[in-house]
């Protein structure tokens, strides 16, 4: 594909001055039809929405294979002590791996990193990287790591973007990476480039935070508590249980909603319980994929499983359902501490960061693998083969009842009059 020439620093900056944080970019402004089920929530004008009636379109859906460049920028005042291949063995194949097989193999990314730095026009303390970055700085850094990458990098040819900065470099903050949300899209090379992940981490970095950050490429919200004065625990909405959430978590396999939402569980894998009368159905744990290994019920792998339901799904609400999957130790969740049938609400108007999902604790009164978990008063969350729970405030009970030969979990749902 030809290239362009390089765009002049005014006009860059331009389009750069339309950027805006994730925070803040709200309501979506294009829709693909996805599901008409009773139980699927609406889109609303939440950032990150966790509707899952219609897709919205200014987010490519991961439902095929994408491509990602990742550009290494250095910096005048730091002679980078890395070098571009270790910074990308820090992220890759592990990035990979785990959306393999969060996606059942339907989904994967295909990485191609610059093999030398970019050097950056200014020193790395005049951009003020920080987490709560200012505006016109970030926009400043984008411009400048732009026009550093453009005579090198055919942006038409990648659907994701890793700007990867010196973790050496004496204004680089690791707490600021993330994802960049551009309100007006940026034209490169023929293409647009709605969003950007620009990554301070150090070397090695946190465990999965590219994973973690890719996820908002894909409109996945933050699912973590932030405590307004930067202290106090940040994993009270959901714990171990979503990439979302924590990526140093013990089960951070993405929740089946989120896999409902990205298109990895086809519509008859969901169920969606209606009525006063009990349902009693069998669910897969979710991390099982066609012809994948699973915990048979005393341990020993079992197989043939991946194609069965993987989500039930009871409406609470206009805009609230409760959501109860099949948890193991397999796949993404190899780490788990507790196995069972997790229970998590979700909210289509609450806005990342807000707690959209909310896991619903089995076992308040209890914690467990205080010693790594992120969150011990959830680690125990699943209710547990034999044990029946009624969610508080919605009256909705669930009861495992057993296990079959290949390692799926018999349960049954009783929908119920709120407390």
């Amino acid at each position: 594909m030809p290239r362009l020439p390089l765009r002049s620093s005014a006009a860059v900056f331009t389009t750069m001055s339309a950027l805006v944080a994730t925070t803040i970019l709200t309501g979506p402004s294009a829709a693909e039809p996805f599901s008409t089920t009773p139980c699927a929530l609406h889109r609303t004008d939440a950032h990150h929405s966790e509707g899952v009636d219609t897709w919205n379109a200014d987010y490519t859906r991961p439902t095929h294979p994408l491509s990602a460049v990742m550009v290494f920028l250095s910096f005048p005042d730091a002679t980078p002590q890395t070098t571009p291949a270790e910074l990308a063995a820090d992220h890759f194949p592990a990035t990979s791996r785990y959306y393999e097989q969060a996606s059942y193999g339907k989904f994967t990314i295909h990485p191609h990193p610059l093999a030398h730095w970019l050097r950056m026009p200014r020193p790395s303390v005049a951009y003020g990287i920080r987490r709560d970055w200012s505006v016109p700085l970030r926009a400043a850094y984008l411009r400048d790591a732009f026009a550093a990458a453009d005579p090198e990098v055919d942006f038409a040819r990648y659907d994701i973007v890793y700007f990867v900065a010196d973790p050496d470099a004496p204004g680089v903050d690791s707490d600021a990476t993330k994802v960049v949300n551009l309100d007006t899209p940026m034209h490169v090379d023929g293409t647009d480039v709605r969003r950007v992940v620009t990554v301070f981490e150090k070397h090695p970095p946190d465990r999965l935070v590219l994973a973690h950050e890719t996820g908002h490429v894909f409109d996945l919200p933050d699912l973590y508590h932030r405590p307004s004065d930067g202290k106090g625990d940040w994993d009270t909405y959901v714990g171990d249980w979503d990439l979302m959430g924590s990526q140093f978590g013990l089960s951070p396999d993405f929740f089946g909603w989120h896999k409902w939402k990205l298109g990895w569980l086809d519509p008859r894998q969901v169920v969606c319980v209606r009525g006063a009368v009990p349902t009693r159905l069998t669910l897969e744990p979710l991390s099982a994929g066609p012809g994948a290994p699973a915990q048979g019920a005393a341990g020993a792998p079992a197989f043939g499983l991946g194609d069965g339901t993987k989500l039930a799904v009871v409406r609470t609400g206009p805009d609230t359902v409760l959501a109860f999957e099949a948890r193991g130790a397999s796949g993404n969740d190899s780490a788990a501490c507790r196995q069972g049938i997790l229970v998590y609400r979700v909210r289509d108007e609450t806005a990342s960061g807000g707690g959209p999902i909310e896991v619903v604790d089995a076992h308040p009164h209890t914690e467990a693998c205080w010693e790594n978990s992120v969150y011990p008063p959830l680690a125990d969350a699943p209710v547990a083969l034999g044990e029946s729970f009624t969610v508080p405030g919605d009256g909705v009970q669930v009861a495992v009842e057993g296990r079959t030969a290949s390692g799926a979990w018999n349960v049954k749902i009783t929908p119920g009059r709120p407390d």
